[in-house]
């Protein structure tokens, strides 16, 4: 170990320990405030029918409740929110799908609780804001559940662990909802991928560049009173999503790029992380956002951002490959997640909908992608296309729940677990350690405990899940 890594290291664990943590790159911090049956490992059971039941029943939430309440295989016993608003939209929705009204978990923060103890849930999909994922995805999985955790699912790297370890003592899988793994596009990129088509890899590029102004401060005039709330009320995310803008400064939100890349490099099973590295740019798009919109003189234009409007991370693993990630919020752009997958013998960009392949394009010349993209539509997709139109985003919301629910009644581990959890939402902390420390790199924990040497890729390797 040179005197930089050391350095970083001695970054990363001191910042561990600030948070209470112990160990944070091995992971040998214990869960003092579990409950004495976090040690049993459950039995999964299969079974013909998944009971699910909801915590946070906002836009999101009511999009998987949705979804699952089209489905024969599904009961929904019980949903939680304390939005009296969501609740009774949450109860119209079942309704309208033909099916009983669910028992309401509601009025306090902490209702969630108590139906979570419940003996008649096999499974929770939590779709809460960022701060509460953690805490009810570990409270789900020691009441003995699947747990379907909405991203990210961990903000720091203490929680990180509490769900690798919660997952490893209790033996219920927690699955991490990144839907964009199903992405229609990203799924064919799979299929070239695993077949060689792009040779072997070298370098990848995602990240999340989303115009959320808008989002964060409803044109510049909602008040921001910094708190960070269970409910949605009012349906606005505002109520929880911009405390993270003015209170940190890392790639708050890397889910949806390195979910499909950590994907397509077997992170986990075979490969690894292995250190990072992150910049920011200042902090300049929400403050002018709400000075055009609302004025100088407005409270909001007081707010001081340490969020950087544009942050970069560049990521290596065990094989030699380089990732870079980029989270780009505050400015105004036309959403893209910028893929980039390059190997030996060819690359994709998803910004460009083109691609190259060595030996089969024309010498130098970029392809549109579509007719690659059509021959190589993965099995899932040409499976249940019929059914996951309609669904959000494009009918990737399908897939994600479509493998929570069969997961549960084969009573299989899911195909996105604990580790994949740990591992991509480690990004944000790890972010903001790096650029504290003025781009510093930062060793990345190794979450599976050097499993990852022997684990098998397993995510959509047939056409059922």
């Amino acid at each position: 170990m040179d005197r930089r890594t050391f350095l970083s290291a001695g970054a990363v664990a001191g910042a561990g320990a600030s948070l209470g943590a112990r160990g944070v790159l091995a992971g040998t911090r214990d869960l003092a405030s579990a409950p004495a049956s976090s040690n049993a490992r459950f039995t999964r059971t299969p079974r013909a029918k998944a009971r699910i039941g909801f915590i946070g029943t906002g836009l999101r939430g009511r999009e998987h409740l949705r979804l699952v309440s089209l489905r024969s295989d599904t009961e929904i016993p019980a949903i939680c929110d304390i939005d009296p608003d969501a609740i009774a939209a949450s109860q119209q929705l079942l309704v309208d799908a033909g099916r009983p009204g669910a028992e309401v978990y509601t009025g306090s923060d902490h209702a969630w609780e108590d139906m979570i103890a419940r003996d008649d849930l096999d499974g929770v999909i939590i779709s809460t804001p960022w701060l509460w994922h953690t805490r009810m995805a570990v409270g789900v999985m020691q009441a003995g559940k699947y747990a379907g955790v909405e991203v990210s699912a961990a903000n720091t790297l203490e929680e990180c662990w509490d769900l690798v370890n919660t997952y490893e003592s209790t033996g219920m899988p927690c699955m991490i909802m990144e839907n964009v793994c199903y992405r229609r596009d990203v799924m064919a990129i799979l299929q070239m991928v695993r077949e060689g088509l792009f040779g072997e890899l070298l370098f990848l590029e995602c990240g999340y560049q989303h115009d959320l102004r808008e989002v964060k401060f409803n044109n510049g005039r909602q008040p921001y009173g910094g708190g960070v709330e269970f409910g949605e009320k009012g349906f606005s995310e505002a109520k929880w999503r911009t405390w993270h803008s003015v209170h940190r400064n890392g790639d708050i939100y890397p889910t949806h790029g390195i979910g499909p890349v950590g994907v397509y490099l077997d992170i986990n099973r075979g490969n690894r992380f292995t250190a990072m590295s992150s910049v920011a740019t200042k902090s300049r798009g929400l403050h002018k956002y709400i000075v055009d919109q609302a004025g100088t003189d407005h409270p909001n234009a007081k707010v001081r951002f340490k969020l950087g409007d544009i942050v970069t991370s560049t990521i290596q693993t065990q094989h030699g490959e380089s990732i870079i990630v980029k989270h780009d919020t505050n400015s105004p752009r036309p959403y893209s997640l910028g893929f980039r997958v390059q190997g030996t013998d060819g690359l994709w960009m998803d910004v460009m909908d083109k691609l190259h392949i060595e030996g089969r394009s024309p010498k130098h010349q970029w392809e549109d992608a579509n007719a690659w993209l059509e021959k190589y539509d993965h099995p899932l997709w040409k499976r249940y296309e019929d059914r996951a139109t309609g669904a959000g985003h494009g009918g990737m919301d399908f897939f994600v729940d479509h493998a929570f629910v069969e997961a549960i009644k084969a009573g299989a581990d899911t195909p996105l677990d604990a580790y994949d959890a740990a591992a991509w939402s480690a990004i944000t902390p790890l972010s903001e350690l790096s650029i504290a420390a003025g781009g510093a790199v930062q060793p990345f924990p190794d979450f599976t405990r050097g499993r990852w040497m022997t684990r098998e890729p397993v995510f959509a390797l047939d056409d059922s899940y």
